[in-house]
Protein backbone atom coordinates (compact mmCIF):
# COMPACT_ATOMS: atom_id res chain seq x y z
CA UNK A 1 0.00 0.00 0.00
CA UNK A 2 1.33 3.16 -1.00
CA UNK A 3 1.03 6.67 1.08
CA UNK A 4 -0.34 8.42 -0.96
CA UNK A 5 -3.78 6.23 -0.47
CA UNK A 6 -3.27 6.73 3.12
CA UNK A 7 -3.09 10.50 2.80
CA UNK A 8 -6.64 10.97 3.01
CA UNK A 9 -7.04 8.34 5.93
CA UNK A 10 -4.42 11.00 7.81
CA UNK A 11 -5.99 13.91 7.32
CA UNK A 12 -9.52 13.16 7.94
CA UNK A 13 -8.08 11.24 11.43
CA UNK A 14 -5.65 14.56 11.99
CA UNK A 15 -9.30 17.22 11.57
CA UNK A 16 -10.79 14.54 13.72
CA UNK A 17 -8.57 15.17 16.46
CA UNK A 18 -8.45 19.51 16.15
CA UNK A 19 -12.26 19.82 16.18
CA UNK A 20 -12.66 17.36 19.35
CA UNK A 21 -9.30 19.32 20.96
CA UNK A 22 -11.10 23.06 20.20
CA UNK A 23 -14.58 21.41 21.61
CA UNK A 24 -12.63 20.25 24.73
CA UNK A 25 -10.88 23.80 25.39
CA UNK A 26 -15.13 25.69 25.17
CA UNK A 27 -16.31 22.65 27.16
CA UNK A 28 -12.88 23.59 29.65
CA UNK A 29 -13.23 27.52 29.42
CA UNK A 30 -17.10 26.99 30.01
CA UNK A 31 -16.67 24.93 33.78
CA UNK A 32 -14.31 27.49 34.47
CA UNK A 33 -16.31 30.44 34.36
CA UNK A 34 -19.57 27.99 36.09
CA UNK A 35 -16.84 28.30 38.97
CA UNK A 36 -16.43 31.69 39.31
CA UNK A 37 -20.16 31.89 39.81
CA UNK A 38 -20.68 33.39 43.40
CA UNK A 39 -23.79 34.07 45.26
CA UNK A 40 -24.67 37.89 44.07
CA UNK A 41 -23.69 36.97 41.02
CA UNK A 42 -24.89 38.21 38.04
CA UNK A 43 -25.63 35.92 35.01
CA UNK A 44 -27.65 34.80 31.66
CA UNK A 45 -28.71 31.79 31.04
CA UNK A 46 -28.75 29.84 27.81
CA UNK A 47 -32.49 30.83 27.22
CA UNK A 48 -31.29 34.41 27.48
CA UNK A 49 -32.68 35.23 30.46
CA UNK A 50 -30.57 37.21 33.04
CA UNK A 51 -30.86 36.48 36.95
CA UNK A 52 -29.14 37.16 40.26
CA UNK A 53 -27.05 33.84 41.83
CA UNK A 54 -28.63 33.12 45.13
CA UNK A 55 -27.18 29.72 46.26
CA UNK A 56 -24.93 27.24 44.55
CA UNK A 57 -25.47 23.49 44.81
CA UNK A 58 -23.11 20.44 43.21
CA UNK A 59 -25.36 20.50 39.98
CA UNK A 60 -27.71 23.12 40.27
CA UNK A 61 -28.29 26.72 41.11
CA UNK A 62 -30.63 28.72 42.83
CA UNK A 63 -31.14 32.00 40.47
CA UNK A 64 -33.34 35.53 41.38
CA UNK A 65 -35.02 36.27 38.07
CA UNK A 66 -37.39 38.64 39.90
CA UNK A 67 -36.96 40.21 43.21
CA UNK A 68 -38.65 37.50 45.38
CA UNK A 69 -39.03 35.14 42.52
CA UNK A 70 -36.59 31.81 42.55
CA UNK A 71 -36.08 29.02 40.23
CA UNK A 72 -33.92 26.25 40.26
CA UNK A 73 -31.59 25.79 36.79
CA UNK A 74 -29.03 23.23 36.13
CA UNK A 75 -25.26 24.50 36.42
CA UNK A 76 -24.96 23.58 32.32
CA UNK A 77 -27.93 26.37 32.02
CA UNK A 78 -25.27 29.28 33.02
CA UNK A 79 -24.75 30.47 29.43
CA UNK A 80 -22.33 33.55 31.09
CA UNK A 81 -21.26 35.07 34.12
CA UNK A 82 -21.30 38.79 33.78
CA UNK A 83 -19.04 41.24 35.63
CA UNK A 84 -21.14 44.11 37.77
CA UNK A 85 -20.86 46.48 35.47
CA UNK A 86 -22.17 44.62 32.50
CA UNK A 87 -25.28 43.12 34.49
CA UNK A 88 -26.65 46.48 35.75
CA UNK A 89 -26.22 47.91 32.22
CA UNK A 90 -28.63 45.31 30.75
CA UNK A 91 -30.93 44.78 33.33
CA UNK A 92 -31.70 48.29 35.16
CA UNK A 93 -30.12 50.28 32.36
CA UNK A 94 -27.51 51.65 33.72
CA UNK A 95 -24.70 53.97 32.51
CA UNK A 96 -21.54 55.16 33.81
CA UNK A 97 -20.95 57.92 31.54
CA UNK A 98 -23.41 60.78 31.27
CA UNK A 99 -25.88 61.34 29.06
CA UNK A 100 -27.06 64.86 27.13
CA UNK A 101 -30.86 65.82 29.32
CA UNK A 102 -33.29 65.85 27.16
CA UNK A 103 -36.40 68.62 27.63
CA UNK A 104 -39.45 67.05 28.17
CA UNK A 105 -40.81 70.26 25.47
CA UNK A 106 -39.63 71.53 22.39
CA UNK A 107 -39.27 75.17 23.45
CA UNK A 108 -35.21 74.83 24.67
CA UNK A 109 -34.64 73.84 20.95
CA UNK A 110 -35.18 77.22 19.53
CA UNK A 111 -32.28 79.83 19.33
CA UNK A 112 -34.96 82.69 21.51
CA UNK A 113 -38.24 83.35 22.00
CA UNK A 114 -38.13 86.38 20.14
CA UNK A 115 -36.99 84.66 16.98
CA UNK A 116 -40.11 81.86 17.48
CA UNK A 117 -42.68 84.95 17.54
CA UNK A 118 -41.23 86.87 14.59
CA UNK A 119 -41.42 83.32 12.62
CA UNK A 120 -44.30 82.82 14.02
CA UNK A 121 -45.90 86.08 12.55
CA UNK A 122 -44.26 85.33 9.12
CA UNK A 123 -46.06 81.84 9.41
CA UNK A 124 -49.36 83.77 10.01
CA UNK A 125 -49.48 86.25 7.29
CA UNK A 126 -47.96 84.21 4.59
CA UNK A 127 -50.85 82.75 2.02
CA UNK A 128 -50.41 78.80 2.39
CA UNK A 129 -50.37 76.92 -1.34
CA UNK A 130 -52.08 74.22 -0.97
CA UNK A 131 -51.08 73.33 -4.93
CA UNK A 132 -54.97 73.60 -5.96
CA UNK A 133 -55.81 76.46 -9.09
CA UNK A 134 -58.50 78.81 -8.99
CA UNK A 135 -61.93 77.02 -10.10
CA UNK A 136 -61.78 80.10 -12.72
CA UNK A 137 -58.36 79.13 -14.30
CA UNK A 138 -59.27 75.55 -14.29
CA UNK A 139 -62.88 76.11 -16.59
CA UNK A 140 -61.20 78.32 -18.25
CA UNK A 141 -58.21 75.94 -19.60
CA UNK A 142 -59.16 73.04 -22.52
CA UNK A 143 -58.01 69.32 -21.67
CA UNK A 144 -55.46 67.69 -23.75
CA UNK A 145 -55.69 70.58 -26.50
CA UNK A 146 -59.37 69.96 -27.26
CA UNK A 147 -62.49 72.12 -26.57
CA UNK A 148 -62.67 70.13 -23.31
CA UNK A 149 -64.41 66.86 -24.27
CA UNK A 150 -62.31 64.49 -23.33
CA UNK A 151 -63.65 61.10 -25.03
CA UNK A 152 -63.41 63.00 -28.39
CA UNK A 153 -66.93 62.32 -28.90
CA UNK A 154 -70.00 64.30 -30.80
CA UNK A 155 -72.59 66.05 -28.58
CA UNK A 156 -75.56 63.65 -28.45
CA UNK A 157 -78.19 63.34 -26.18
Amino acid sequence: MSPITLLPFIVLIGAMFLMTRSAKKKQQAAAAMRNEMQPGTGVRTIGGMYATVKEIGDETVLLEVAPGVHAVYAKNAIGAVLDDAEYNRIVHGDTEEELPVVPDDASSLTASTEAAEADAEVAKDAKIDLGKKDEAEDAAAPKDGKDGKADGGADTK
